[in-house]
Parts: C-alpha cells; structure tokens; sequence
C-alpha cells in the first residue's frame, strides 16, 4: 500500500512540475469562485425589468416585447428544467466564471505562470463586475455571451488544424450565443457585429470576400431565424417600445405649447395630446432631464405596455417633422443625456429584489429570503470601491480604454486583432447610446466595463510573460568572467548597463 501511495504521489509530483495538473486546478478554483458568488446573489437579484420577465417566465402574465422575449423564453425552460426561478442568476455566474476559464487556461498555455493565469480569474471578483453578476438583466446577458464568443475565438485560433469536429462544435456553439447576444438587447447589435468579426477571422485568419460572405450570410439567417423561433413560441403582444425615445426628445426639447401645436399637426388623438403636453410640463416643472416617458407621461395602472404600440406612428412622426426644426436644442439634449451616461452613471449596486412602486413582486421572489450578511459585505466592497475608484464605474473611463484598444496598432501577445476588435465591439457600444440613452445606468456600460477589464488583464500578462521571458535570456547572455579590457578591480556592469549595452 505505502508503495502505490509513493508511486502516486511521485505522478503527482511530476505532473504539477510539468504543469498539466494546473488547468483543472484552474477549473477547481473557478468553480468554487463561481458557486461563492451565485450563493452571495442566491436567488438572483431582481429589479421591475426582472421581475416583469419572471412574471412572463413563469407563465403569470403574457410575455411582451418591451424586454427580450428570448430571455423570458430562456428562463422559462430553466426553470421548467430545475423547478426554481434562481437558476438563473446561478447560469449567469457559471457563464462568466466558466468563460474566465477558459481565458485563464490560454493565458496558462501561452506563458506558463500560474500567476498570470490566475489573474484572469481574479476578473470576477473585480467591483465593478462582481456587482451586477447575480442581477438578472439583459445588460448582464449581453455581456456574459459576448465574452463567451470572445473565449471561443481564441480557442477555436489555438486549436490544430486536424482538430476539425471540435472546431465545429466551438464555432456552432458560438455562433448561439452570438445570436442571443443580439436577440436580448435591442441596441447590442452594433457591439455584436464586431466580435462576429472576431469569430470570423478566429476560424478563417485570411477569408476572402465569398467566406465574409457566406458566414455574414449564416449569422443574418440564424438571428432571424432564432427571432422567428422565439417569436413563434412565445407568441409576444407587440409593444413597439422603441416610441419611448422620440417621446423623450419631444418633450424635453419642445416647450409644452410647441408639443400641443405638433400633435395636432400630426393627428395625434386628444388622449396622446393631453398626456405629452402633461409630460412636458411635469419633466420641466420637477426638473427631469431624462426619461420623459417613465417619468413625466401619464400612465395607467396597471401599466398599459400596449399604449404606444397603437400611436407609435404618430409619435414617430411628430419626431420626423418636428426635430430638424429644432435639430440645436435636440444635439444639446442629446449631449447632456450622453455626458450624464458618461460621468455620473448611477445603480451601480443593485441591493436585493425590489420593484418600483405599485408593482407587484413576483410571489415566488418574494418568499425566498437573502443572505443579508453576504448581501451587506458585497454592498460594502462595491460601494466602497466606487467612492474609492470612482472611474471604474463610469462610461467615459471605458469608452476611453475602448478607443484605446482601438487605436493602438499593435499590442503585445497573440492576439492583437482580437483585442482591439474587443476594443471596437465597446466603442459602438457606447457610442450607440448617444440619440437611445433614457438614462445613466451603470449596466448601460456593463460590457465596455467587462470588455475592458478582460482586454487589459490580458495586456498586462503578455507584458508580464515578455519581461519573464526577457529575464533569462539576459541572464544567460551576460558573460561569465570580466571580458577582455576591463580594467582589474574595476565595479561590474549592473543589469541596467548590460541591457544598454545588448541595445
């Protein structure tokens, strides 16, 4: 017995030495990482959006357009399958600890230090990602797809070209989540485009224009069809809530009286003309600068999520005739709603599951309790963090990384392509808010905020692998015994001197 007891541990020894022990010890702490956190968020942090697509998960309300059908339609297969509406914020923890994974266990490949590897992981417990892991928002799910293609294009560009079924099943896998990506949030596409691209030249590193072709071809015929599908099945009432952002411009930059004068002129019924002139009135009166319609519009209660579907076309209209007229105060509005995105983002904490006034909370949300003391120590570090690191958590710090990303033509390590269409895939998403803002959100920026922090971990351990590898080989190159011509006693050069003189 003591001698297989010897025999195994000598493997075992041998294999750590030889590093292929270390990508499971990587899985082993990313796991627990990842149950730490679902357990902190258990179940699953909800606001009025979450609750109102649990509600329509669960079967209770019917399932709308003003949020992602597809993420209610997501949810409710896991809950059909675990029975439980938590399994959701648990999936999402998974998703991001289990793609951290994988990025660690290439850093690992690539340099060989478990250090560098095990600062990858240590991205999901950075504040400003940490903080939003177990809020179930479509915000969170864009981003936790994103990077999981992300991880799948640097693997699928590692793997040997023999290796042509897992080559596969990675790109068809990715191409899901590319897919979900652009089904869960309405604006995401433009960030979506670009790690498409990535995928791409992951898998095809010189296609030619039929490959861009046919594989933009694929992508646009697997969304509409998975829009289709979810459509199909979910069977939405159309909301056509994209008239919340017309009605928003309408009301700040036209006085009330003007509003009054360009919805007769576009046929708007006597109820939509009262009830946006009375927005405009109560934004100016309480002094609201943004979202007009969830703010200052009139609404019924229960809330109608079908009011604009019937006068978006007026609303739109009235946008069409009335914004070129005053196109000044509409790029004045516009830029204080963006520059209040970018510098004084708010929620950056969701604490527990609540709703907004005279909703109701789901009852399956409500009777589950929180684990009050995690609750309080996560609040703690993250609201901390804030006050302490205050650019973590706001959009001009992640759209200057983006650009950044961007613009640089080169960096260290393998995968300089990709990080900066990393970088460009944050940039239009950004960007993409400034005439769509309604607020200033935290979880607006939520992927540049990952994006970024993944891009530069990542620059930082191909930095650190370069100095690592420089090391010895100057180490090596530096001679023995004094060369021939210096002086007897005299001070050896240091390594400063030396590397100089190897310049």
């Amino acid at each position: 017995m003591s001698a297989t007891v010897e025999r195994w541990t000598t493997s075992l020894r041998e294999h750590w030495r030889e590093g292929t022990l270390w990508p499971w010890c990587l899985a082993a702490v990313a796991a627990a990482c990842g149950y730490g956190v679902a357990t902190v968020f258990h179940p699953g942090y909800l606001s009025a959006d979450s609750n109102t697509q649990l509600w329509q998960a669960m079967g209770d309300e019917p399932v709308n357009d003003w949020h992602p059908p597809v993420m209610a339609l997501a949810w409710r297969v896991l809950i059909g399958i675990t029975g439980n509406f938590s399994a959701m914020a648990a999936v999402q923890a998974g998703l991001l600890w289990g793609t951290l994974w994988v990025l660690a266990r290439l850093v690992w490949k690539r340099t060989g230090s478990r250090g560098l590897s095990l600062a990858v992981l240590a991205v999901g417990f950075a504040p400003h990602i940490v903080n939003l892991t177990g809020v179930v928002w479509k915000d969170v799910h864009l981003a936790y797809a994103l990077l999981a293609v992300f991880a799948i294009a640097l693997t699928v560009r590692d793997l040997p070209p023999s290796r042509v079924k897992a080559r596969w099943a990675l790109l068809v896998t990715a191409l899901l989540f590319l897919v979900y990506a652009a089904l869960v949030r309405k604006n995401g596409v433009p960030a979506v485009i670009p790690v498409f691209a990535l995928l791409v030249l992951a898998a095809w590193p010189a296609p030619g224009r039929r490959r861009w072709a046919a594989a933009t071809g694929v992508f646009a015929a697997a969304v509409l069809a998975g829009g289709a599908g979810v459509s199909a099945a979910t069977d939405p009432l159309a909301t056509r809530v994209y008239a919340v952002i017309p009605v928003d411009d309408l009301v700040h930059v036209l006085t009330p009286e003007q509003v009054r004068t360009a919805a007769e002129r576009a046929g708007a019924d006597a109820d939509l003309r009262h009830r946006l002139v009375t927005a405009a009135v109560t934004c100016r009166k309480r002094n609201i600068t943004s979202d007009g319609y969830l703010q200052c519009f009139p609404q019924r209660r229960p809330f109608d999520v079908t009011y604009l579907d019937r006068r978006a076309d007026v609303i739109v209209r009235m946008w069409t005739q009335q914004m070129p007229k005053h196109w000044k105060g509409y790029a004045e509005y516009r830029a204080r709603v963006f520059s209040k995105l970018l510098f004084r983002s708010n929620q950056v904490f969701w604490n527990g599951t609540h709703v907004n006034a005279g909703a109701r909370l789901h009852p399956e949300a409500r009777k589950q309790p929180l684990n009050d003391t995690l609750r309080f120590a996560l609040q703690n570090y993250v609201t901390g963090s804030a006050r302490d690191l205050p650019m973590l958590f706001q959009g001009w710090f992640w759209l200057a990384v983006s650009l950044v990303l961007v613009l640089r033509r080169r960096w260290p390590g393998p995968h300089s392509r990709e990080l900066r269409l990393l970088g460009a895939s944050s940039l239009l998403y950004i960007l993409a808010y400034l005439p769509t803002a309604p607020e200033s959100n935290y979880r607006y920026v939520y992927w540049p905020a990952l994006a970024g922090t993944v891009a530069l971990t990542l620059v930082a351990t191909a930095y650190a692998a370069r100095r690592r590898a420089a090391g010895p080989s100057e180490a090596a190159a530096r001679p023995a015994v004094p060369p021939a011509g210096r002086t007897p006693g005299a001070t050896p050069a240091g390594p400063r001197e030396d590397a100089r003189a190897a310049v």
